[in-house]
């Protein structure tokens, strides 16, 4: 999730589908050679922390605890529990390392100036980069250690790569054939928020916003793991760089926020982040919120002229008669994010989210309107502040759900069927539950679906069904590690 950029994994791919042009008269019409102007807001998907609004309330004097609140409504602070992360690095494709310190491999002591070579499951000590061997190691497990494999050690003790001489905390090795870096997430957020952020924003009074994006960077990872994903080294999880990717300032930052998180339903929070929000964010698993420290990015507001042929090319039509946007959220300037358009012509039309369209036409996010569209768009209202369960019907939800990953949107569906006819079975608002404190919210790895209530949770995955936790028995399936360890609930525990 680089500044100004996107999770591809879960932007990419979606449903797209066709009706009929007789379905609705085209709003805007176009002649030979007209142009279609976006009005637009923001940069990236909007969900989650805005960066530059982070900055700007920085520079109000929010605190980084404030910020994280105000983005990440619904969350609670909390600390690291588990705290290894390993991280594929996808330009490396073998492990020959020395370090200007004393390493271990396989158990044995490797000294300082010697190198490391790993194959499968054995390690060559060897007399230096390029060096004789001096002797050979089995391995249980292929990695090799730094003297010392705490966080926050001195640069003398990095491992460093034979030829590059790039430089790394924490152990080296391989993973499935794989080159992995496995270290201690406090150091895996040095080498990630100088890239994902700005570390000069510290010279201009932002340091607080560095310090929340520190613990936004250290919340997902651990969030992403939890939910099975592998992390690697490019935008796909987060940009990191190892120590070349560390900055000073950004490492005060890091080391400022060290082991702290923010836990939503008792587990890291999947805190997305992206550029700027252009006042407003998305909503979905946090709730929508005025961004107005937002004002400080320069994609707060823009415009883009886009062809009528380059609109029909996005979107398979062989011409374009109209561009419109059907459905907005209503949040912000111009009926705010798009959430779902249509492109009509050559006899037929096409519909797509907000998100895929920005994709299509490589615009700068999905908050943007048509200029000159008669018809204002029919509003899909998501939550506004924490705690609320806002005012969205379940095709709303599923929408939302689909511009967070393609697909989604089906089985939120069918979780909030199954967990309304489950309520209704266990009393509603008055019974074991209590009342809704969320909305039901898609797993981090997207295979079940949960939501809050005053006095537990309901839990629901194809495989499972809908389930209901109050009480000890929801104690007692957090404090055993919840999802991740002992998967989703196969019978109702309310006592």
């Amino acid at each position: 999730m680089v500044v100004g950029g996107t999770m591809s994994a879960l932007l990419a791919g979606g449903l797209i589908f066709g009706v009929t042009a007789s379905d609705r008269t085209p709003d805007i019409g176009l002649t030979a050679g007209s142009e279609v102007t976006l009005i637009g807001h923001g940069h990236g998907h909007g969900r989650g922390m805005g960066q530059w609004g982070a900055y700007g309330y920085a520079k109000r004097g929010w605190s980084a605890s404030q910020i994280l609140q105000h983005y990440y409504g619904n969350t609670t602070p909390g600390r690291v529990t588990t705290p290894e992360v390993q991280v594929i690095l996808t330009d490396k494709s073998a492990v020959n390392v020395r370090s200007d310190s004393p390493m271990t491999v396989g158990g044995q002591r490797v000294e300082a100036g010697q190198a490391v070579s790993l194959n499968g499951n054995t390690a060559t000590i060897l007399s230096g980069c390029g060096g004789s061997a001096v002797r050979t190691v089995p391995l249980a497990q292929p990695f090799v250690d730094p003297i010392n494999t705490a966080p926050n050690r001195p640069a003398n003790e990095f491992l460093r790569f034979c030829g590059s001489n790039e430089a790394f905390r924490g152990s080296l090795g391989l993973d499935g054939g794989q080159v992995v870096n496995k270290l201690h997430v406090d150091d895996y957020v040095k080498g990630v928020i100088a890239r994902e952020s700005v570390p000069g924003w510290a010279d201009s009074g932002g340091l607080e916003a560095l310090k929340a994006q520190a613990v936004a960077a250290r919340t997902y990872a651990l969030s992403a793991i939890a939910g099975g994903k592998k992390i690697d080294d490019t935008q796909n999880s987060q940009v990191y760089g190892g120590v070349a990717g560390e900055d000073p300032r950004t490492n005060t930052a890091a080391d400022a926020t060290a082991g702290q998180i923010r836990l939503q339903n008792g587990a890291p929070a999947f805190t997305e982040f992206s550029a700027s929000t252009g006042g407003y964010t998305a909503g979905g698993r946090f709730p929508a919120v005025v961004d107005e420290g937002d004002s400080a990015s320069p994609n707060h507001n823009w415009t883009a002229t886009v062809s009528p042929g380059s609109i029909a090319s996005a979107f398979g039509l062989p011409s374009l008669d109209s561009f419109e946007v059907i459905e907005a959220n209503g949040l912000g300037a111009e009926q705010g994010r798009a959430l779902k358009v249509r492109a009509t012509g050559g006899g037929r039309s096409v519909e797509a989210t907000g998100e895929e369209a920005r994709t299509k036409l490589g615009l700068k996010s999905s908050w943007f309107s048509v200029q000159g569209q008669r018809t204002p768009p029919r509003i899909v209202t998501p939550p506004t502040g924490p705690g609320s369960t806002g005012s969205l019907d379940l095709g709303s939800l599923n929408g939302i759900a689909d511009q967070l990953l393609p697909g989604a949107g089906d089985l939120l569906g069918t979780a909030t069927s199954a967990f309304q006819g489950l309520l209704g079975a266990l009393g509603g608002n008055t019974g074991a539950l209590g009342a809704a404190v969320g909305l039901p919210t898609l797993t981090p790895d997207a295979a079940g679906v949960t939501q809050v209530f005053e006095k537990g949770m309901l839990f629901f995955s194809k495989q499972t069904g809908a389930h209901a936790l109050a009480g000890r028995g929801l104690a007692d399936y957090q404090a055993r590690g919840g999802i991740p360890v002992l998967g989703f609930p196969k019978q109702n525990v309310l006592r």
